[in-house]
């Protein structure tokens, strides 16, 4: 593969005469991790939706390992592993019998579907899990054997939205270094969406995104100077303190 694993160009969509997103473009390189940062309402979701095709994008391209969603979707959704917000897993059934679901809607027969889950169980260290009823996991558990079914496919690119929302610290935490530790391997390029400052590291890439346009991009300790990062978001937008996540 020759580009970035996500292109985002001049991407702008709206519901009636609401505006969501406003010429948004970012890029996703292979093993890269790309923070998108906004408060709730930034467009986060749509632009997601966006990527994925639940919307259709009039204005603007999105590539994904040099697919265009729109006139070559199906090699396009075939790269991308997808963990969004809410919860998806079976919960009556095991982590691997979930994992083999998936893998059959992908056409991965058994033996490989098997070999595949082992190898990503062990990625997000759950392997030991892997006979375990979803029902019977933790929050931080259940969102990194939703990762593990995201990247049984071998998809290049990993998108998660909000995927710590209702965790502890400790669990956000823990999913957090699984997503980088994953980026780091340079297999899988990562979209990470989040309204958590805490959750973003001075090196990272990172997309400020701000009632549905990207106010600043770049290296975030570079975009907070000497500030800390919700400070400069406060300088940016206006926007009260008790509005932002702490």
């Amino acid at each position: 593969m020759s580009g970035p694993t996500l292109s985002v160009t001049g991407v702008s969509h709206s519901f009636g005469t609401t505006k969501a997103l406003d010429d948004v473009s970012l890029t996703v390189e292979q093993g890269g991790f790309v923070a998108l940062l906004g408060i709730n309402g930034a467009g986060k979701s749509t632009l997601f939706s966006l990527i994925t095709r639940l919307y259709d994008n009039v204005s603007g391209s999105i590539e994904v390992c040099g697919h265009d969603v729109r006139r070559d979707a199906g090699p396009a959704l075939a790269q991308m592993g997808v963990v969004f917000q809410s919860r998806s897993l079976d919960m009556s059934l095991t982590i691997r019998q979930n994992l083999r679901y998936h893998a059959a809607l992908h056409g991965i027969g058994k033996r490989e579907a098997r070999e595949r889950g082992d190898k990503v169980l062990e990625s997000v260290g759950l392997l030991e899990k892997a006979e375990a009823k979803v029902a019977t996991l933790s929050g931080g558990q259940l969102r990194r054997a939703e990762i593990a079914r995201a990247l049984m496919h071998g998809p290049k690119l990993l998108l998660l939205d909000e995927a710590t929302v209702g965790l502890d610290v400790r669990s956000r935490t823990d999913v957090v270094d699984t997503v980088r530790d994953l980026a780091d391997t340079g297999e899988v390029g990562v979209l990470w969406a989040t309204h958590l400052f805490d959750e973003v590291r001075g090196s990272d890439p990172l997309v400020l995104l701000h009632k549905g346009r990207v106010i600043e991009s770049g290296n975030a300790a570079a975009i907070a100077g000497d500030m800390s990062l919700s400070e400069r978001f406060l300088s940016l937008t206006g926007v009260e303190r008790d509005e932002i996540a702490a």
